[in-house]
């Protein structure tokens, strides 16, 4: 696999600083059912990079004396982590909002027939991985049999009430391009999302989160191997918008690996790229419990073009309701010629 993090280490991106800390974005191990081409985790069934019970009590720690107000689990597949259901009883009875990034296969695992119901019980946002509303599209990237099996894990979800707003349960969608372009705009790709799952599946949920593929692990790998790496580049950078500065997600969150090492964001943690945290060389959490996080300098490479781009990404989806230029940018083909 091709590194990044030399391609992306120079920058002009603006500098940015933490605010107050809302959100633990806590990644329970990179293993997963799925191996994904866009995924910048580079996840797979054959990882074995797992979360253990001190660090996950140490998570625990940190929510209760930082009073931070939502778990984001996410991998991997966060549930084949064998301290998952333990940590999100845990976070819930403390009040916390828990979301689980699902990948909706996981849920007709082996010894995963009950999940859905034990996420309802504890009223888990999910928040599902879905590419495309075509078969062909979403098994083309996720591997052959994902559609039906994630389609089959949605009409399981909302027969327990997820997707209906007057029963409390969220249920969200999230979009990836299928390639090296812009996602579309989030609220009419929306809307054709909820049209085609209705009428073709019966199936409903509450939100589309559109989101870019960032230049990183087994993306950008692909990038590079193809030859159109600066292009996409060029493209995340001539889409800059300043508004979304105000959004990104680092500004109210950190990241957290499965041996609970701290980053501004998932994709920092995935290049390699610490948070910068009371000059600790690794931080930890650990060193939440004695260091404000909030004032911090984030840690910022190229990369971060990719949160900034047209309508803005981030992990819950577009940063701006209106992006008129972004249309036309999703649609372009990217051609360079291999050096």
């Amino acid at each position: 696999m091709h590194a990044t993090l030399p391609l992306l280490a120079a920058t002009d991106f603006p500098p940015i600083r933490r605010r107050s800390l809302d959100t633990l974005q806590v990644n329970l191990g990179y293993k997963c059912n799925q191996s994904c081409l866009h995924c910048h985790v580079a996840a797979s069934p054959q990882r074995t990079e797992m979360m253990g019970s001190d660090t996950i009590a140490q998570v625990i720690e940190v929510l209760r004396a930082r009073k931070v107000s939502t778990l984001d689990l996410t991998g991997g597949a966060p549930e084949l982590n064998e301290h998952f259901r333990p940590l999100v009883r845990q976070a819930r009875a403390l009040g916390v909002r828990v979301i689980d990034r699902c990948n909706l296969t996981i849920l007709s695992e082996p010894g995963q027939e009950d999940l859905a119901a034990f996420l309802a019980e504890q009223a888990v946002e999910i928040t599902a991985s879905l590419p495309c509303y075509s078969p062909a599209n979403v098994d083309r990237q996720r591997g052959d049999g994902v559609f039906e099996r994630s389609i089959a894990g949605l009409r399981q979800l909302n027969a327990l009430g997820y997707g209906d707003q007057t029963r409390g349960l969220a249920l969200n969608l999230v979009y990836n391009p299928q390639g090296p372009s812009l996602p579309p705009p989030q609220g009419p790709l929306e809307a054709d999302y909820k049209r085609e799952l209705l009428e073709h599946f019966g199936i409903r949920f509450d939100h589309l989160f559109a989101l870019t593929n960032m230049p990183v692990q087994r993306f950008g790998s692909t990038l590079v191997s193809k030859g159109t790496f600066r292009t996409y580049m060029q493209l995340l950078r001539d889409s800059y918008r300043i508004e979304n500065l105000e959004t990104v997600m680092c500004r109210s969150l950190l990241s957290v690996d499965w041996q609970g090492f701290l980053h501004d964001c998932d994709f920092n943690q995935m290049l390699g790229l610490r948070a910068n945290l009371g000059g600790q060389v690794r931080p930890h959490l650990r060193d939440l419990l004695q260091h404000e996080p909030a004032g911090t300098d984030i840690r910022i490479a190229d990369h971060c073009y990719g949160c900034t781009a047209g309508q803005g990404s981030s992990c819950g989806g577009a940063l701006e309701t209106a992006a008129p230029d972004v249309k036309a940018m999703a649609d372009v083909r990217l051609t360079e010629p291999a050096r």
